[in-house]
């Protein structure tokens, strides 16, 4: 029997706001700026969306999220990248639900439990789960569009893997990537570009620096819709983009492939956007995109 334990919203009020009616009210308008992408027919199995914060990076998470149907799922696997501790492996959620200024959304303690099983998976410590912003960040969009369905969710930590590691991990998903009922979400802002970041790629055939940023980022994004997982490694390995989420979007191509849904599922960019447009050397912008994977 679980003890009840809840993550708190570490980053409301302040990467988004901490209201609850203010910050529905800001959901519903970005995603009433996107549209439906998707036929009737098709069945969404996951999506890549940015974390950054909401002033930055949410009217481009919108597109994902506005392409979900809650009501054909019971389940969604939240991937999302390590920016506070470093992992070898993945690490599982030590919490019973999770706190939003919408709602607290409940774990799902017995996929977490079955997954506890495979030696390489680890529990991370709840402070160490509060100050990773990459899961939070998509925890509000996730309970505006479920609501109050009955749902579940299994957060997991990804960390710093190796390429085996990822074929790996995405062989372990792909038996729940098949699970109708389930649905994923991939947690990766794109290229981090800058001095701060120490990345300053610049090709000047694309154009200003910010358009050969993009792209850069859409080179990657177009292996991604291809659901090569090994071409998109080589592509990191060539480029290094700094792609946050990199080893999150691996693990689900590997999943994808690695399933009965990789020749039939099709993979798209809905939007692509930059904090900022760089011009000037000393300037930096971090990239956004939402990306959908259907059948």
């Amino acid at each position: 029997m679980y003890t009840q334990v809840v993550r708190s919203a570490n980053f409301a009020g302040s990467w988004y706001e901490g209201s609850k009616d203010v910050l529905t009210n800001s959901l519903n308008l970005w995603i009433s700026k996107t549209k439906l992408s998707l036929e009737k027919n098709n069945l969404l199995k996951g999506v890549v969306v940015p974390h950054a914060g909401y002033s930055f990076s949410g009217p481009t998470a919108a597109w994902s999220y506005s392409q979900i149907n809650p009501e054909n799922y019971d389940r969604v696997f939240l991937l999302g990248p390590c920016h506070k501790i470093y992992l070898t492996g993945c690490a599982l959620s030590s919490c019973t639900s999770l706190e939003t200024p919408l709602g607290n959304i409940s774990v799902d303690t017995k996929i977490i439990q079955e997954l506890s099983k495979d030696k390489n998976f680890v529990q991370v410590k709840k402070k160490d789960e509060e100050n990773e912003h990459s899961l939070e960040m998509q925890l509000p969009y996730i309970k505006l569009v479920f609501g109050e369905r009955n749902f579940k969710i299994v957060p997991i930590m990804v960390g710093n893997l190796n390429e085996s590691a990822e074929e790996y991990f995405g062989q372990i998903f792909s038996k729940y990537l098949e699970d109708e009922r389930n649905l994923f979400v991939i947690s990766s802002d794109f290229c981090h570009w800058g001095n701060n970041f120490d990345y300053t790629y610049y090709n000047s055939n694309d154009g200003e620096i910010f358009q050969s940023i993009e792209k850069l980022d859409k080179r990657g994004i177009e292996l991604i819709e291809k659901q090569s997982p090994e071409s998109f490694q080589g592509y990191l390995k060539e480029t290094e983009n700094t792609i946050c989420g990199r080893h999150p979007i691996a693990v689900f191509l590997f999943a994808l492939k690695q399933s009965t849904l990789g020749k039939k599922s099709t993979t798209k960019l809905l939007s692509y956007t930059q904090s900022n447009q760089v011009r000037r050397k000393n300037d930096m912008s971090v990239s956004y995109a939402s990306i959908v994977s259907y059948i």
